[in-house]
């Protein structure tokens, strides 16, 4: 198998060998030739309903406009160079939802590492995507305007109308995600990859350049809707520095002064949650009493014990800096799966929007218990109790707070949502999430009670968004 990341390569070869013949549980299956002619209705997430923003019609058949956008394709398929025509068809195979994470596994890699903005930006990428998606669907279907048929495709059109592109109102919506969630990277380069991408459906044969047109226009305006909603979402509010300082309180790890990461994450506006404190768990034991030092020993009897397995796992589940962090390593296993899937771009969009929606709420909810409590890491906590005052843990100590887990709450959260559209796999996702959650007392981060309370948090926030799902059209 192709390596994708060196992130992924364990959770990713064994889905795999997967059989992936499994249906969303309840999902309505789509028309039998994979036409959407329903998906225009689906429930949106930021944009009020799939009208909020109105699309042109495409020019009248008989039209100087429609004679130009003809003229236009036909000069396009004239000119392609023979290295055009396999980039385009490669693209016209390839998901277009696939580049553009991507470009948000790479970026979420190159900054430092911060879980709860990471969960942010996979799901305001995702939402735009979707709604962008929907919206299409309703023009779509409303225009009902064929594909191209009278050039030389290089691929088969897909089975839903032409007008708007999917693959432009997705560029267009993704680009401009990015570009606002990513300042230092140059937005001209995201714009001219949409620009590129948008344009290959023509260079293959397979969209009118009024298409493409429409497309990128709609998913720029779907994109200022969603970059509208970020605004307001709170990320942007300053810390003030104030944090407890007694004993059994968070301080960075032996021998650091690094600050603790994103302290109000956990008001950060959610999704589904009425607010991140919803399912706050209950407190930690008091510092020094038995039960903490319970959850102390049972890390350092963790590490004593170790298996080769338990090893691997915990470097598999690491997370750290300079990857896609735990929810992108769930959406890497999101992609791969689909990609073994014969569904229609409006269902892959709307498992990608779940999945993310989920976890941007785990890593509020996370966060908000992480600086509820501030409980200390179990390597200063061993050390100060004098347990052991020269322990370290397999794997590097992050800078924020033990409880809960936020690999528990996220991987809570992705299991029991893949597990719902996904049903035939079910056990297989709820023990990845089990896995993920005991990876971090094997790596020497977390107490146990971090791992099975994040879990529980995790699978409360799933629940939300497999009821929010259940109604939101798809299944109709």
């Amino acid at each position: 198998m192709r390596r994708i990341r060196a992130t992924g390569l364990v959770l990713l070869a064994a889905i795999a060998a997967m059989s992936l013949t499994a249906c969303g549980d309840g999902d309505g299956a789509a028309r039998a030739d994979g036409a959407e002619p329903g998906a225009g209705s689906w429930a949106t997430w930021v944009l009020s309903s799939a009208d909020e923003i109105a699309v042109d019609a495409p020019p009248s058949s008989e039209s100087a406009a429609s004679r130009a956008d003809i003229a236009e394709l036909r000069r396009a398929q004239r000119t392609r160079t023979p290295a055009a025509a396999r980039t385009a068809a490669a693209s016209a195979r390839r998901s277009p939802l696939e580049p553009w994470m991507n470009i948000n596994f790479k970026l979420v890699a190159n900054r430092a590492k911060n879980p709860v903005a990471a969960s942010r930006a996979y799901a305001l990428l995702s939402v735009a995507m979707y709604d962008a998606t929907v919206a299409a669907w309703k023009a779509k279907y409303r225009y009902d305007r064929p594909a191209p048929s009278d050039v030389q495709a290089l691929a088969e059109a897909g089975p839903d109308p032409s007008y708007p592109s999917e693959h432009a109102v997705i560029a267009g919506a993704a680009s401009g995600v990015l570009a606002y969630l990513y300042p230092e990277y140059p937005r001209a380069r995201l714009e001219e990859m949409a620009q590129r991408l948008a344009g290959e459906r023509v260079t293959a044969g397979l969209n009118y350049p009024s298409d493409v047109r429409a497309g990128l226009k709609l998913g720029r305006e779907v994109s200022t809707k969603v970059i509208a909603y970020a605004k307001r979402d709170g990320s942007d509010r300053k810390w003030n520095g104030d944090r407890p300082h007694d004993k059994g309180s968070w301080q960075p790890p032996p021998g650091s002064t690094a600050r603790p990461v994103a302290p109000l994450g956990g008001t950060y506006r959610t999704w589904i949650m009425t607010s991140g404190r919803q399912f706050r768990p209950p407190p930690f034991p008091p510092y020094g009493s038995p039960e903490y030092r319970a959850q102390a020993q049972a890390v350092i009897d963790a590490k004593k014990h170790l298996t080769a397995a338990q090893r691997k796992a915990a470097e598999f589940w690491a997370g750290g800096q300079g990857t896609p962090l735990p929810p992108g390593i769930w959406n890497q296993v999101n992609l791969r799966y689909q990609r073994s899937k014969a569904e229609s771009l409006p269902r892959q969009v709307r498992v990608l929007a779940l999945l993310n929606v989920a976890q941007a709420d785990a890593g509020v909810a996370g966060w908000d218990s992480k600086y509820a409590y501030w409980i200390a890491r179990p390597e200063n906590a061993i050390r100060d109790l004098g347990m052991d005052k020269t322990w370290k843990p397999l794997i590097d100590t992050p800078f924020f707070p033990s409880y809960v887990s936020g690999h528990a709450v996220y991987s809570g959260a992705a299991g029991d949502v893949m597990a719902y559209l996904f049903p035939e796999d079910a056990t297989y996702f709820r023990a990845k999430a089990q896995e993920a959650a005991d990876s971090r007392v094997w790596g020497g981060i977390h107490y146990p009670l971090d791992g099975s309370e994040g879990l529980k948090v995790g699978r409360k926030i799933a629940a939300l968004v497999v009821a929010r799902a259940r109604t939101d059209g798809a299944d109709s």
